[in-house]
């Protein structure tokens, strides 16, 4: 059992850590790993949005702009 007074323990009393030691690693990591998109920025990208939301919020600007201009594409016949 670990002393509990040991002041490099972490672990919150409220926590039992009997049902935190019969845990099994990986046991949902192919559910998480399909439903997951993940994707990795090259270094340049990465520092200009260093962020999950930086990212999304500039797609999703291009996607706006993408649709705002779609009309402007089209050749008339």
């Amino acid at each position: 059992m670990i002393d509990k007074t040991d002041p490099n323990d972490e672990l919150r009393p409220e926590y039992d850590e009997t049902v935190l030691k019969n845990g099994i690693r990986g046991k949902y990591a192919k559910q998480y790993a399909a439903g997951t998109n993940i994707v990795k920025l090259d270094p340049d990208i990465a520092d200009a949005f260093p962020t999950q939301e930086a990212v999304n919020e500039a797609l999703r600007f291009v996607l706006k702009v993408m649709d705002d201009t779609k009309h402007l594409a089209r050749r008339a016949d």
